[in-house]
Formats: structure tokens, sequence, C-alpha cells
């Protein structure tokens, strides 16, 4: 596994040693990545069920200006600090230790753009507390992104909806906007 592009590309990254986390695979990442272009480019970012963090850094190389990553695995987080130590960008990205379902009550936002790659298996029964949290933590013209299997699309309440769906193999990006205020 390695950053794909930015200041970072080709530098590799470590994996948690652990069955439990599905990093993203280069490809995906490389995909989502040039899909968001600009989007990134000095944006606050929240990366959701971090495992390696590969998401968190890849944005930070393409130009994000800071990264929180959420992750309650103790060897998840063991590969985020060696990852983020070894790009020397511990000034950018902020670790949180707990639950991705704790962290969404207590965050605050405004982040520009959230990444969530739950474990496939959860991804219906986190997605509600997901999008519950999003009118607090997604900036205005924010966009969030759900990493999920192909098989099993994401449908959001209202008043969300999903703008673009990419699939990769086995695995789907889903795109949501945050939706406009009434009258604005």
């Amino acid at each position: 596994m390695r950053i794909v592009a930015g200041r970072h590309g080709g530098r590799k990254l470590v994996a948690p040693k652990t069955d439990a986390t599905r990093p993203t695979a280069d490809r995906v990442r490389e995909a989502l990545f040039s899909i968001l272009g600009d989007l990134v480019e000095g944006a606050h970012v929240l990366d959701l069920y971090s495992g390696s963090g590969a998401l968190a850094l890849e944005a930070i190389s393409r130009g994000a200006s800071m990264a929180t990553c959420v992750e309650s695995s103790a060897r998840a987080r063991a590969a985020i600090l060696e990852n983020v130590r070894t790009l020397g960008e511990l000034d950018r990205v902020t670790l949180v230790p707990i639950s991705v379902e704790r962290a969404l009550e207590k965050l605050e936002g405004p982040f520009d753009l959230v990444l969530a790659d739950p474990p496939w298996a959860d991804v219906e029964k986190v997605s509600p507390a997901i999008f519950r949290a999003m009118p607090r933590l997604l900036a205005e013209d924010g966009t969030l992104v759900v990493e999920h299997a192909r098989r099993e699309p994401i449908t959001p309440p209202e008043p969300w909806r999903c703008d673009d769906v990419r699939t990769y193999g086995d695995t789907a990006l889903s795109f949501f906007h945050r939706p406009r205020r009434a009258g604005a």
C-alpha cells in the first residue's frame, strides 16, 4: 500500500496487523481522489473507520490542510501513527481513539470532506448515524463519500440524495453532498 499522488506520492504505508481492517485498494483511492479533484485542496477532512489512515494521508498529500482520523482499534491506530510519523505530518493529522459512533456524537465540524469506510457488514447498521451527524459535521458545500460493497447500495434518509456511485470490482463509492436548507 502506498500514497498514490501529491507531495508524498509513491511513499509506502503500513497496514494494521489485523484481519479486522480492509484497506482501500490503491486504484480505488486513486479514482476517488481523481473524482474529488480540487475539492481536496485546503480541505478539513474527517476519515471515519481510518484503518491505516491511507485516505486521510492521501488527502494530506494532495493538499488538504488538516485530517482527523477516527479509529477504535489499537492496532490500526498504531499503523496510522507510524504512517503519520513516516510522512512527517504529525502537525496536520489528529487521531481520535474512540468508536465512530461516539466520535459522531462528540466531534465538532465543519469538515469539508468526510470519508467513511465502515466494515462492509456494518454499512447498513451505521449509515443512519453517519447521516444524522452530517448536518453538524459537514460544511455547507461539503462532500460525504461512503465506501461499501457494490452489491449493497446505500439508501440515504431524506433529504439526502446520492449524487454519484462509482464501482471498482466489488467496491462502490457513493458520493453525497449536504442538502441545501429550505430557502437557501
